[in-house]
């Protein structure tokens, strides 16, 4: 009997000896994170007319024959173009036993590429939620939103959590966690989730973020440390500690306060309310455990905002609450925590563009 909560690494590792994971080629250690695995693209990828779901009984290779426009070979390498939409199987097939459901979701540096990568499966009538029992294949739906990118197979953009029984923590537990072990720097707003919010005190030379520049080159999602910021990115100055969201622009900020993941516990970044603006905070929302986490004392490391603005301009202001980080407790404690000893790209980052960049 799984105990109730988000599954570790060394349950991962167990799920696939017994082949509820399976994968071709085999799943590889580099693949296993604390909390989840990352999921690996195919060797094509389907250009679709229209993002799409399954639906009930329906499956997604018998979809994508109504919806594909054309194939793309990705063996040698290939470009997704930004505006369009692409359908890839993934390496990766599930063969979930009842009572343990998954959850996916964008890498982090997908998001910050503004890379809208949601995964699909058969008979699925959500985005990036998969129903516990479910056996079959994955998908990943691509859309390149501000940056055309060229993707190869074994490419890591998206991943996948999965647990047992209800594990999020309730506002009161979640409270008296905070209590005991602070779970973000300064005061904390526990509503359905910890609330966070957006920096904008204009630290060092005024930049408080940045806006992706609409024209710009591809980008080849194997090289890190490789792009001049300057090519694809506009830097965003205030003295104001407010900037106006332009409609479909895309941003990178960073929240003001900074967050802890204590070990036994993950969490996902979610949207905050509708009502509080015309903007959407954060594409890629996992948490590890050990996010932030510092064993020998003082910890948190601030979380990167992946914002897009909506229909109309927007005052953003200092300090206010844009999105809610929801907890959720560990079945157990990973054998492996995000930062220590594996490469873990953002841990105690600030204002930070994905790791592509110089």
């Amino acid at each position: 009997m799984t105990a109730t909560g988000v599954l570790p690494s060394q349950a991962l590792a167990t799920m696939i000896e017994r082949g509820e994971i399976t994968a071709e080629p085999a799943v590889i250690p580099e693949q296993i994170q604390p909390a989840s695995l990352d999921l690996r693209l195919g060797t094509v990828a389907y250009r679709v007319r229209a993002s799409f779901l399954a639906g009930h009984g329906a499956n997604v290779t018998d979809r994508l024959k109504e919806f594909e426009m054309h194939r793309v070979d990705l063996t040698e390498g290939a470009v997704l173009e930004k505006g369009c939409v692409y359908v890839v199987p993934l390496m990766e097939s599930l063969a979930l036993p009842e009572g343990i459901q998954a959850v996916a979701n964008a890498k982090s540096s997908t998001g910050r590429l503004d890379l809208l990568t949601r995964t699909i499966t058969d008979g699925g009538t959500e985005f990036d939620r998969i129903p516990a029992g479910y056996n079959g294949p994955l998908f990943a739906e691509i859309c390149p939103r501000s940056f055309s990118v060229l993707v190869r197979p074994g490419m890591r953009l998206n991943q996948i959590r999965f647990r047992a029984g209800q594990a999020v923590i309730e506002d009161d537990a979640l409270a008296a966690l905070h209590a005991k072990t602070p779970l973000v720097s300064g005061k904390a707003v526990i509503s359905d989730g910890l609330g966070f919010s957006v920096d904008l005190s204009a630290g060092e030379n005024g930049l408080v973020g940045y806006r992706a520049k609409p024209h710009t080159g591809v980008i080849d999602l194997d090289l890190i440390g490789h792009y001049d910021p300057a090519e694809y990115w506009e830097p965003i100055y205030t003295t104001e500690q407010r900037i106006i969201l332009d409609p479909g622009a895309f941003y990178i900020l960073v929240s003001r306060e900074a967050v802890h993941i204590p070990p036994d516990c993950a969490a996902e970044m979610a949207p905050y309310l509708a009502m509080v603006g015309e903007f959407r905070v954060h594409y890629a929302g996992f948490f590890d455990p050990g996010f932030g986490h510092d064993p020998a004392g003082g910890a948190g490391s601030r979380g990167v905002l992946e914002v897009r603005c909506h229909e109309a301009p927007f005052v953003l202001e200092h300090g206010q609450v844009v999105g809610r980080l929801v907890y959720e407790k560990m079945s157990e404690v990973p054998d492996q925590l995000y930062g220590l000893g594996i490469a873990s790209n953002y841990q105690g980052q600030g204002l930070k563009l994905s790791k592509h960049f110089k």
